[in-house]
């Protein structure tokens, strides 16, 4: 009797073993739904930063909106997926990825710099780093920053893009660091700060839906590109999103999606062709 309820034990042990195995083989794939049945959804969780349009944004209808978030969604469609729009604090990034909470980082998310740090796409926007200033400021180029109070979002390219710039940021009167470029914007409006470090699509978009308030200045600090950032390692989730996009470049839907984000100059930005043989 003792030897037969070994056996149930050592039985019942090796099938708990062998399917925590089976779920760990699986952890490179999208996640699966909260539901767990067995035909349910298959979800794609995508990372973002939910105050950079025009890549990542909150409309005025409270929706989650933007063109890394379109380019998602098809992506999900065409893959059978559900897509999961996760807003996540940008210096939190990289733990959410680690942890598993999203399945990647979709959301102007700057390869140079990082290219070891994660399973990359290929890139699909090439993107510069701009100066933005008040239209009434007498700030013309990099060198009238020089006594100026100069603010940029943390962890993010910008300041990666300062930091290789040690003498320019050293003319500086202050370098602030900032959660989100909607703050920034407003400390700039308010003429808390005289400059912000940012984005090209990001800059495109505030100046184009706040008027006249801002201007850019016409020399950036750095040109850069973005892709989709996975956890490094997982190949098979990233080839899946990767062939995807080329089929949606290919048949044009990408450049249709970015028609609709025309006044920030995405068009213009596309580089995805540059890397389909």
């Amino acid at each position: 009797m003792k030897k037969r309820l070994l056996s149930v034990i050592l039985g019942a042990a090796m099938v708990l073993s062998l399917a925590a195995c089976g779920k760990a083989a699986e952890s490179t794939a999208p996640a699966a739904s909260a539901d767990a049945s067995a035909d349910a959804d298959t979800t794609f969780v995508v990372g973002f930063d939910a105050e950079y349009p025009p890549y990542g944004y909150m409309d005025d209808n409270g929706e989650y909106v933007g063109f890394d978030l379109e380019l998602a969604q098809e992506v999900c469609d065409r893959n059978g997926w559900t897509l999961v729009k996760q807003p996540i604090d940008w210096d939190s990034k990289d733990m959410e990825l680690e942890s598993g909470s999203i399945d990647c980082i979709w959301n102007g998310f700057t390869v140079t710099g990082r290219e070891d740090e994660y399973t990359w796409t290929v890139p699909y926007v090439d993107n510069s780093i701009v100066f933005v200033v008040k239209a009434d400021s007498d700030i013309e180029s990099s060198e009238d920053l020089a006594g100026k109070v100069v603010v940029v979002q943390a962890d993010s390219s910008g300041l990666a893009a300062l930091d290789e710039n040690p003498d320019l940021t050293a003319t500086f009167a202050e370098l602030q660091q900032v959660a989100d470029y909607n703050t920034a914007f407003l400390d700039l409006e308010s003429g808390a700060v005289d400059c912000i470090v940012v984005d090209i699509g990001v800059a495109q978009y505030q100046l184009t839906s706040r008027g006249d308030t801002f201007r850019q200045l016409e020399e950036p600090l750095t040109t850069e590109q973005y892709a989709v950032g996975f956890k490094l390692g997982n190949e098979e989730l990233m080839e899946t999103v990767q062939s995807t996009l080329f089929e949606m470049y290919n048949d044009g839907t990408i450049d249709k999606i970015a028609e609709n984000y025309s006044d920030y100059n995405i068009p213009e930005m596309l580089c995805l062709g540059n890397y389909i043989e």
